[in-house]
């Protein structure tokens, strides 16, 4: 038989007959269809609208099947995938995938981007057992108040994001052992990130003069940080272009370009603010994951810097 066209009418391109069979399961919570057999025929030039009409609505059928597998789990698929996609903000084609797919599209999204993020999620699996240790060390500080016992409890709250009680821990630390470059970092990095960079620079600096390259040169990207915070911009960006041009830390690269931003220099701003960016395609893919949430100020930087 020879078909001339399959578009919104089946037509006959011979005068013969057509025996044609379709066999199909209608799926659903509210249908009881089973098994359909038709049996058309046609002419020369003729148009079988029943034909159509069930060749048309053979694709929903099955997609419908499916549906019904997954029902009602398919709904908690796509919302777990949603979730996950708004959180975490992976490559926007992923959302048509989820949308348009339906429960299929969510269980490849969840696999390919949801799985592999569950090695970030450690550090939420572990609250209770940091915090049963954090209970232990503060009775045992109680009876021996050692630097290490400080230092310890310093950095539990720090993981658990209790910033001004690990400040005040690492304070313990330093009075209790002052010669411990770890606890001036850490109380540094909380006093910084609670606003006070002030208070921040005497143990930054304290770290850096010691130890230039101390936490992967994070140390010095965070003085640089602390004196563009305090209004000594001059003397931060040259500690910026020092740490620069030995790490590749994209926090160090965003805050030298809001430095830059600050000061008028948009298109210097722009260019830190890309490479962070350009980073992405050559990383491996547990790198991307960790660095989302910079790639994501890199692009709101951009969005805010005029071109």
């Amino acid at each position: 038989m020879n078909i001339v066209r399959l578009g919104p009418n089946f037509i006959c391109g011979e005068d013969r007959r057509i025996d044609f069979r379709i066999h199909e399961r209608l799926a659903g919570p509210a249908s009881t269809r089973i098994w359909v057999v038709g049996q058309f025929e046609g002419t020369h030039g003729a148009t079988d609208f029943s034909l159509c009409e069930k060749l048309c609505s053979l694709a929903s059928i099955r997609m419908g099947f499916l549906n019904h597998l997954f029902y009602p789990w398919g709904y908690l698929l796509q919302g777990l995938a949603i979730v996950h996609f708004i959180r975490r903000r992976p490559d926007t084609y992923w959302i048509y995938i989820i949308l348009f797919l339906g429960p299929i599209g969510a269980v490849v999204y969840l696999c390919a981007e949801a799985l592999p993020d569950a090695g970030l999620l450690r550090g939420a699996f572990k609250v209770f057992p940091r915090r049963k240790r954090i209970g232990q060390l503060e009775a045992a500080i109680r009876d021996n108040p050692s630097a290490g016992n400080y230092e310890e409890l310093g950095d539990l709250y720090m993981d658990d994001g209790r910033l001004a009680l690990a400040r005040a821990a690492f304070d313990n630390a330093v009075r209790a052992r002052g010669d411990s470059l770890d606890a001036f970092y850490r109380r540094g990095v909380c006093a910084l990130l609670l606003g006070d960079a002030a208070e921040a620079l005497p143990d930054l600096e304290r770290v850096v003069g010691k130890e230039a390259n101390y936490d992967f040169y994070r140390a010095g990207g965070l003085l640089a940080h602390a004196y563009a915070q305090t209004g000594r911009k001059d003397r931060a960006e040259t500690l910026f272009r020092q740490v620069t041009a030995r790490s590749v830390a994209s926090e160090t690269y965003l805050n030298f370009a809001d430095l830059l931003a600050s000061e008028g220099r948009t298109a210097e701003a722009r260019e830190w603010a890309r490479k962070v960016l350009d980073k992405k395609p050559t990383m491996p893919g547990y790198l991307r994951r960790r660095e989302r949430p910079w790639f994501r100020s890199a692009s709101k930087l951009l969005k805010r810097l005029p071109a």
